[in-house]
């Protein structure tokens, strides 16, 4: 790579250079995993914190609270909410903003999972073009005297016969949102299959007046360069590329700013990080719930090296971090980074019909809410 990639990219007031995105991973990206992300990237990217249910912050649940943490120097604060009530998501966004706990508010309008999209959320709301246009014009009213930038993250459609991408696009530069991504997948695929880098471009040559960002199979630095080239998109938001692999920041930023690439990391340096990981997780959750929660990120970690089943079961059962730090003294710190951990990692899964309420493709700009949609709780 010998030239940087696009124009500056800029999201409301802050530069987001490079122009990377960590996107809002369920139960993936919280306060610990950030962290890691950007020692690796650039302070200048965002790193989007864990989907946050709008109406869990309007009742002050204390676990979303703690879940909207964010490091002392962690800018600028980004949040992503969920939520299918303009009401609700109106009045989340006026306490955050309000209390100043973020400096940038994105809406889940992406997630496939069947127990969202049953009640009308996630990647099937934008079919809805009326309520999908009252929810960006009410969020964006209530973040607007704070200067709070608000962008929209949704999916080509529902399914191939209900394609949503564009008059999404439309409706929310119209409504006032400072930039979208797409998620170049429909519902009905959720994370199958290949993203149709097209409609990005599509999504592009639509929307001229905010950026567009493009999301969708970027596992390597060459991706993000690629599908940038590709779309003429301003900006890349990545995913499931990054699990196991956080310093795919260091080679994201190191490709678009037309510089070499870093050496992959043997398995030493990956057992360093993992360690770091257990550490930062430790420091926000504790020490038992750290370790639980960073037993499914050991595969993604370990992917590809010569490890043996014993030590990997052993990995996957940890519960202290002086025990990861055993295991980890018991790897082979002098293997290579294994070439067939470049591609797809995380959950791909298979595609199927979407789950929707009953009636919600017979009339597109039906603005009608189903009962209890806004009270759940799973991401995307």
């Amino acid at each position: 790579m010998t030239s940087e990639v696009g124009a500056a990219l800029r999201i409301g007031p802050y530069p987001v250079d490079p122009p990377v995105v960590l996107a809002p991973m369920a139960g993936i990206t919280n306060l610990a995993f950030r962290k890691l992300c950007r020692e690796f990237g650039s302070p200048t990217s965002i790193y989007v914190c864990e989907m946050i249910t709008a109406r869990a912050v309007v009742e002050r649940n204390e676990k979303t609270l703690h879940m909207m943490s964010f490091d002392t120097d962690e800018h600028p604060r980004s949040m992503q909410l969920y939520g299918v009530d303009p009401a609700t998501l109106g009045e989340a966004v006026r306490i955050i903003v309000g209390e100043g706990r973020a400096d940038h508010i994105d809406l889940n309008l992406g997630c496939p999972v069947p127990k969202v999209t049953r009640l009308g959320g996630g990647a099937a709301l934008p079919y809805k073009r009326a309520l999908f246009a009252r929810i960006v014009r009410a969020m964006v009213a209530a973040a607007e005297p704070a200067g709070v930038p608000v962008t929209v993250k949704f999916r080509i459609g529902i399914d191939d016969d209900h394609l949503t991408y564009l008059d999404a696009g439309r409706i929310a530069e119209s409504e006032g949102a400072a930039a979208v991504a797409l998620h170049a997948r429909t519902a009905a695929q959720r994370y199958s299959g290949k993203a149709d880098w097209t409609a990005i471009a599509r999504l592009k040559e639509t929307v001229t007046t905010i950026p567009v960002l493009g999301n969708g199979d970027i596992f390597s630095a060459d991706d993000a360069v690629r599908m940038m080239d590709e779309t003429g998109c301003d900006g890349v938001v990545v995913g499931r590329g990054c699990l196991g692999r956080p310093w795919l920041f260091a080679e994201l930023e190191a490709a678009l700013r037309g510089r070499p690439q870093p050496a992959p990391p043997g398995l030493g340096r990956v057992g360093e990080v993992l360690l770091r990981h257990g550490t930062l997780l430790t420091d926000h959750y504790g020490e038992d719930k750290a370790m639980r929660d960073l037993r499914k990120h050991m595969a993604w970690y370990l992917m590809g090296f010569p490890v043996g089943a014993e030590l990997r079961r052993a990995f996957a059962t940890v519960s202290r971090l002086s025990e990861l730090a055993d295991l980890i003294g018991r790897l082979d710190p002098n293997a290579p980074f294994p070439r067939d951990a470049q591609g797809p990692r995380g959950r791909q899964g298979s595609a199927g019909k979407v789950a929707l309420p009953h009636g919600w493709l017979d009339d597109p700009d039906d603005p009608a809410v189903p009962i209890a949609a806004d009270v759940m709780h799973s991401g995307g």
